[in-house]
């Protein structure tokens, strides 16, 4: 999606370790115009007819998520990073590890939410190693749902997280994969 490289061009900042640094708009501070344009995006590759749920993490996949939600009538669900005092009933959960943390963090979903006549698709709005996707789809999986695909806005492709969930078969639509960085710059993946 040529808007959001020319965003992440723009704004993007490569930090010490190949940290990929794009809050200013994705992720802390939320550009929702370009929002709403890669919920555009994913709809051109996902069909929303056929997706009851849409499923991220908590907390910054939330933002893109809910604007996809919104724009294809559907409701979405947020796997918590803790359990709240709130949550009743049986839960569905996944032992990651939190690149962003650096330490292991565990997914929850109540069984109320998730049921396995749903058709789910994951939204959110980084992935490096994968860790977070593949605990949705653990989850997606002990719900006995059925798994549409995977939507991401940004994937670093070097780290090859996007690349192994594409080699179990799903399908995975990454709006920026950033191939690499040199020098402070960012290269994009070729579609």
């Amino acid at each position: 999606m040529e808007l959001l490289k020319q965003k992440i061009r723009e704004e993007g900042k490569v930090l010490p370790g190949d940290i990929i640094k794009v809050d200013g708009f994705l992720n802390h501070r939320v550009d929702t115009a370009l929002m709403d344009a890669m919920a555009d995006e994913f709809a051109k590759y996902f069909d929303p007819s056929k997706v009851t749920v849409i499923l991220t993490a908590e907390a910054s996949g939330i933002a893109l998520a809910a604007i996809c939600a919104r724009k294809y009538g559907l409701p979405m669900i947020y796997a918590k990073k803790a359990k709240s005092d709130n949550i009743e009933g049986g839960l569905y959960q996944s032992e990651i590890f939190s690149y962003t943390y650096k330490k292991k963090v565990t997914l929850l979903v109540a069984q109320d939410w998730l049921k396995s006549t749903d058709k789910v698709l994951i939204i959110d709005d980084f992935m490096a190693n994968g860790f977070a996707v593949r605990g949705l789809i653990d989850i997606v999986q002990k719900a006995g749902a059925e798994l549409v695909g995977v939507g991401i806005a940004v994937e670093k492709g070097f780290q090859k997280g996007g690349d192994s969930i594409r080699e179990q078969g799903i399908p995975v639509k990454s709006l920026a994969i950033i191939e690499g960085t040199e020098n402070g710059k960012i290269r994009f993946r070729e579609d």
